[in-house]
């Protein structure tokens, strides 16, 4: 001996004992190592959403700001149209003044007046969008006949019809009848049907036809504007109704630059009654431009069951 304690051998449970604690710790750092590698997987695919989101956003933030440059070049367009048309039929008015004939001087007067109209509507319909796309303008909803307030809209356009040369109808299609009421907001759905009817108008030529149809199915009212028109290109479609879009069925009939904006309004204020302007339309036949409104009895309905 030599002084130095010697541990006793190990008998043969001992060292199976201990190999099995072995193999077990070693089985667990495995399964933290996976674990952590798992986690750090999950991170890295969560990091990748991110950075698409991300690189998304920015290309739809890059894509609205040429949209806005886009909308600002063409609304100072539309602006200073009837600014100069204004200002000139007025300094024309200061320098001859005196010397033109009465009925000549309220010509300029008149000319020198629509052009202020239009650009008062055009700043109106700035404000309205807006305010919509904010968030900032919202339903107030109420029963009414929506035959009656198509009515109404029809006798507004009657004169300008006739005078266009166009047939003007209202067609209550089966189950619709003249009693059908919707539960929307009045103002807002006439707006819309103003809209509508006023492109139709516009863009339809003599001898067309303007029908203003009515419907119901699946506790909602069908609304459709139907013109036998020019129609609209293919291609022009997907972008007929937004804010930034242009397309040759916003233009007025005298090629006279127009901002286009009612399209897109009409389409905000369908969307908060729940629906969406849907446009089928073919060169050369015509247009035709729908939305649904919930019906007042379904309401009621819904209402009662609650």
């Amino acid at each position: 001996m030599d002084g130095s304690t010697l541990l006793p051998p190990l008998a043969p449970p001992d060292v199976l004992v201990l190999l099995l604690l072995a193999v077990a710790v070693a089985a667990g750092a495995v399964w933290r190592l996976l674990r952590v590698q798992q986690q750090l997987a999950q991170r890295d695919e969560a990091l990748d959403r991110q950075a698409h989101r991300l690189a998304a956003h920015e290309r739809a933030l890059q894509q609205l700001q040429r949209q806005r440059h886009e909308l600002l070049a063409r609304v100072s367009h539309d602006l200073r149209t009837p600014l100069a048309s204004m200002q000139g039929y007025i300094e024309l008015l200061l320098l001859r003044h005196g010397s033109l004939a009465a009925a000549e001087e309220r010509n300029y007067l008149e000319t020198a007046a629509r052009q202020g109209e239009r650009l008062t509507r055009l700043l109106a319909d700035l404000f309205d969008l807006t305010r919509l796309e904010a968030g900032q303008l919202q339903a107030s909803h109420e029963d009414f006949a929506i035959a009656e307030l198509a009515q109404d809209l029809l006798q507004k356009f009657d004169a300008e019809a006739t005078q266009r040369g166009l047939q003007l109808q209202l067609d209550c299609r089966s189950p619709c009848n003249r009693s059908t009421r919707v539960h929307a907001d009045l103002a807002l759905v006439a707006r819309v049907l103003d809209s509508l009817l006023e492109n139709a108008l516009r863009h339809t030529p003599e001898g067309g036809r303007i029908v203003l149809e009515l419907g119901h199915g699946d506790g909602r009212a069908c609304i459709a504007v139907r013109d036998t028109g020019r129609g609209i290109a293919a291609d022009e479609l997907p972008g007929i109704f937004e804010r930034y879009e242009r397309a040759t069925r916003v233009r007025d009939a005298d090629h006279s630059d127009h901002a286009g904006l009612g399209l897109a309004i009409a389409q905000h204020i369908v969307g908060l009654h729940g629906s969406r302007l849907e446009v089928r339309s073919t060169e050369g036949v015509g247009t035709t431009v729908s939305f649904a409104l919930p019906l007042a009895a379904d309401i009621t309905a819904r209402r009662i069951a609650a």
